[in-house]
């Protein structure tokens, strides 16, 4: 079993975090996680983010560990993989690679909120909001999200344009998608007033829908 002091150690490779993980592996929060639809066909270690997010500090923008710990296929290394990644050498390739990958809304949702601080933001939220695939759609509207939250910089215009997007995808009935289109549409709005306002007049818009 692999203790914390392990884990900081400066040693090649994910062969010790990987290990540290199935250290503190938890069944029974498995089994809660499942009632929240977190599902996946990927291995589940019922690790708790809080004590992933302290995990990752060790590991801050470490672009190999993160490649090495997505391609475990584990979930809760996958989650870790997004937490210790550098956006910054972050390619479109690995960006649609790890998209398709994802199969449950924690896992897309962690990877919308890296992807969100990537200079292809914006691109691919727009791409995958016209995709078929129930977690690539909500990766969509979930980076929308995260830009929204994370990335201060950000002009209106990009959010105003994300605007009709979200009105275009607002009939998907789909649980994971009508969810992210409504927290995007929520997260704009909150930027400032003169986007609050917008997105009041797109969900009036949006209401109206048959």
């Amino acid at each position: 079993m692999c203790c914390d002091a392990c884990f900081n150690l400066g040693l090649s490779g994910s062969v010790r975090v990987i290990a540290h993980l199935y250290s503190l592996r938890n069944d029974a929060n498995v089994v809660g996680q499942a009632r929240f639809g977190i599902a996946s066909k990927a291995e589940r270690l019922g690790i708790a983010m809080p004590v992933l997010r302290k995990l990752a500090r060790a590991h801050w923008r470490n672009h190999p560990l993160a490649l090495e710990l997505w391609a475990s296929g584990i979930h809760d290394a996958r989650v870790l993989a997004t937490l210790v990644e550098n956006p910054q050498q972050i390619t479109r390739a690995q960006m649609e690679a790890w998209v398709r990958d994802a199969d449950n809304w924690e896992v897309t949702d962690a990877l919308a909120f890296l992807f969100a601080r990537t200079e292809f933001a914006e691109a691919k939220a727009h791409a995958w909001s016209r995709r078929k695939g129930e977690f690539v759609k909500r990766a969509g509207f979930a980076t929308m999200a995260g830009m929204a939250i994370h990335r201060k910089e950000l002009p209106d215009e990009i959010f105003l344009r994300f605007l009709p997007v979200i009105a275009r995808e607002a009939l998907d009935e789909r649980n994971f998608v009508k969810k992210a289109v409504n927290w995007a549409l929520r997260q704009i709005g909150k930027r400032n007033p003169a986007l609050r306002r917008a997105a009041m007049v797109e969900a009036q818009r949006i209401g109206k829908l048959d």
